[in-house]
């Protein structure tokens, strides 16, 4: 499965991306380009790269550079070797020349292209060169993007594909979908028409780009970006480029060309924000949107609009409490509902019709637009949703020739014992990797214990399973009931995971402002309280509880997986306690464990100091080794895994583990310092907001941290129980709370205005 001696050639955006994900799974890798002043600039790139490309600094290490004249020696001795040179086919077909003459006979060698197909890339190789190449198409940023297109050529061995698969899929943490050797392959086949489309849709509709946005982003399951905020994500310039050779490689009728560049109604606007560099958010000067400006459709500016259109919200709604959004979409004849019935019917049909001649199942195509474009559902799962006879009228009323796996009125995915998707060969069980579990996908077949609009409780083969699904997965008492449940019937272990992008972004703010606006302080203590004994309930279960988080694990969400007895972290992760960010203080036990950990090994006063700058800068870990370093994560009880979908599997067999002779921990207690370490805190604090570098309710903050990790009453140090604590830190969050300087951020946060009091 695994390869000994790695190689990229092109130290552009992908190919420096491709090495720094095989330097983040512990594999040294050689990347080479036409001059050291490439590949310098890749390594640079890599480390300053927001978000973090690399899992640490130690990752860079080891990545070997070269220069493509003066190293291609060094490449007869690897065993895979990965072309990601510029998308010209005289250039690369040059290189693999040389690269016959070079590498060894069981070399594999693969290309990252996205748009030239393996016959022409092949053409004039060796037959054994040709059994031995094939695409490897990664979505960029590689790092966060699960996707991996992998196409076979005509002579490609069999062996090939599996090693190929199976070191992408176990190693790089990659979903691989096998892909047919067709124009566009299926990710951007589907997802660039779906932009294209909605940009025609706006415009004939008439809707702002904001309008736009809102409604194909959230509510359709889509990332919040949409269309236009997509655009300027990626690059205007870039986007077009890529519609450009889409344009060039589909064959003519494809529906792709009536929404493409040259037919787009949006194009005269591209061409003049191109010409005059307003090319997204790379170029600094934004795109469609810029700072607090949008376009209008007519290229003219205007302010921009934050208040979500009706029919968007109550879809947001919706989508919050985990009920169907798509129905509600599409009812009403207003230019909001045209646009949507004409998006869904066209993009929807336009995935159908790909079938049977690019793949014979929907699951490759719901694969690779979930974790190519980041859709939280396929589009066949979508289909389904609706059902088939729904989409085919809107594909028709859209003007699109339907296609026609849609006249059959069958579920695509049909749930009984296992979860089955309808092939052109009839219904057969999904296709997953090895150890791979979709929680997505495994719910479909099961019933909840219990469950309410944030949260719900399942049972997996005697595995309690909490899963948080409000918008953004924001905790609410709802959230916390669900915990409370888990508790009470705890089966042979918890587990605390869910299959979205993020497991939880925090405690839900809207709740705090409601608590301040009406000054219902009691009300806000009894949350904090309900929030503490839940998470308390937790970690004294009898039996082990696992957190098993990817994304975003912040705040209150990583409050709950503190009071776990061990997570299992997707190597994505970014853990950390983020509510200094905002004037408040961890109020659901995070400071508390904070300290508990900073204590051992250290001295009352130390472990108060970086338990205090820990919390009050707000530091989070990007990734395992980084969240080691704040002792969010502990290497010596903690697992991590490079593929997202193997979570599942390795907490079970985990909480298997640890369940040989379990006993829950004992109950800890606090020794705080004495308060003549508040006068260096406060001191610390002072000389900051003096020369700049802190607010001066920055130093509020931090100084009611201060009230939770130290003694502020005698200077003798003070023992302290598991309670003593958390009533400590509720204590500190109420008095915040009632300034109104937190109540300004608070506010900010939640309008999208940043305030910095």
């Amino acid at each position: 499965m695994t390869f000994k001696n790695i190689a990229v050639i092109g130290a552009g955006t992908m190919g420096s991306g491709i090495a720094g994900q095989i330097a983040n799974a512990g594999h040294n890798v050689l990347l080479l380009d036409l001059s050291e002043k490439a590949t310098d600039y890749a390594l640079e790139r890599l480390k300053k790269s927001d978000p973090p490309a690399l899992h640490s600094k130690e990752a860079l290490g080891r990545i070997a550079t070269g220069t493509i004249d003066g190293d291609f020696d060094k490449l007869a001795e690897c065993d895979w070797i990965v072309e990601a040179i510029v998308e010209r086919l005289d250039l690369k077909r040059d290189l693999y020349a040389r690269l016959e003459a070079t590498v060894n006979d069981e070399c594999l060698v693969t290309s990252n292209t996205s748009t030239i197909p393996i016959s022409l890339l092949t053409e004039g190789r060796s037959q054994s060169f040709q059994e031995r190449f094939a695409i490897t198409h990664y979505f960029n940023p590689v790092r966060y993007m699960r996707l991996l297109e992998l196409v076979r050529g005509e002579h490609t061995r069999p062996d090939v594909m599996t090693r190929l698969a199976e070191y992408n899929d176990e190693v790089l943490g990659k979903g691989v979908v096998p892909c047919a050797d067709t124009p566009g392959f299926l990710g951007n086949r589907v997802g660039v028409f779906a932009l294209q489309v909605g940009l025609d849709e706006t415009f004939k509709q008439g809707l702002t780009i904001e309008e736009a946005d809102a409604l194909m982003g959230r509510p359709m399951g889509i990332p919040k970006t949409g269309v236009f905020g997509l655009y300027d994500l990626i690059g205007v310039d870039l986007m077009s480029d890529v519609v450009d050779t889409l344009g060039d490689i589909l064959p003519d009728g494809d529906p792709f060309h009536a929404v493409g560049r040259s037919n787009n109604p949006a194009k005269p606007m591209i061409d003049t924000m191109i010409a005059e560099g307003f090319t997204g958010e790379k170029s600094g000067k934004g795109g469609f949107y810029r700072e607090d400006q949008a376009m209008n459709l007519d290229g003219s500016l205007r302010a921009r609009e934050t208040v979500l259109p009706a029919k968007a919200q109550f879809a947001a709604d919706q989508l919050a409490r985990n009920a169907e959004t798509l129905t509600d979409l599409i009812k009403g004849d207003d230019a909001q509902t045209r646009f949507t019935r004409n998006y869904l019917g066209r993009v929807l049909n336009y995935a159908a019709s790909l079938i049977p001649d690019v793949t014979d199942t929907p699951q490759d195509i719901d694969d690779a637009m979930k974790m190519g474009f980041n859709w939280i559902r396929g589009p066949f799962e979508m289909i389904d949703a609706l059902g088939a006879e729904t989409v085919a009228e809107l594909a028709a009323e859209a003007g699109a020739e339907v296609a026609p796996v849609l006249r059959d009125a069958s579920p695509f995915y049909r749930p009984g014992a296992t979860l089955e998707v309808r092939t052109t060969a009839g219904y057969k069980p999904v296709a997953l990797p090895p150890g791979t579990q979709r929680f997505s996908l495994t719910r479909k077949t099961l019933t909840p214990m219990a469950t309410n609009n944030a949260a719900s409780l399942w049972d997996l083969n005697g595995i309690r399973l909490v899963e948080f699904h409000s918008k953004a997965n924001a905790l609410t008492g709802e959230s916390m009931a669900i915990v409370h449940a888990a508790a009470d019937d705890p089966g042979r272990g918890i587990m605390i995971h869910n299959d979205a992008q993020h497991y939880s972004a925090g405690v839900d703010l809207n709740r705090f402002a409601a608590f301040i606006e009406a000054g219902d302080w009691n009300g806000m203590d009894a949350f904090l309280d309900d929030f503490q004994q839940a998470v308390l309930k937790l970690k004294y279960c009898p039996v082990p509880v696992v957190g098993a988080s990817s994304g975003l694990a912040l705040g209150g969400g990583f409050e709950v997986l503190l009071h776990c007895d061990a997570l299992v972290t997707h190597a994505n992760s970014v853990l950390g306690l983020v509510e200094a960010g905002v004037g408040l203080v961890p109020g659901g036990g995070g400071v508390k464990e904070t300290m508990g950990r900073w204590a051992k090994g250290n001295t009352p006063e130390d472990a108060a100091w970086n338990a205090w700058m820990q919390v009050g800068y707000g530091k989070t870990g990007a990734s395992p080794e980084e969240a080691t370093k704040l002792r969010y994560y502990l290497p010596e009880r903690d697992r991590s895994v490079m593929n997202r979908d193997k979570l599942i599997t390795e907490a079970t067999a985990f909480i298997d583990e640890l369940a040989q002779g379990y006993t829950a921990p004992p109950e800890p207690h606090f020794l705080l310092p004495g308060k003549a370490i508040l006068e260096k805190m406060d001191s610390f604090m002072s000389d900051g907001v003096a020369k700049g570098w802190f607010t001066p309710h920055n130093k509020t903050t931090a100084m009611e941290i201060a009230t939770i990790v130290v003694n502020t009453e005698t200077d003798d140090p003070l023992e302290q129980s598991e309670q003593d604590l958390l009533d400590r830190e509720r204590a500190a969050f109420l008095r915040l709370a009632k300034t109104p300087q937190s109540k300004e951020r608070i506010d900010g946060v939640l309008s999208g205005v940043e305030v910095n009091n």
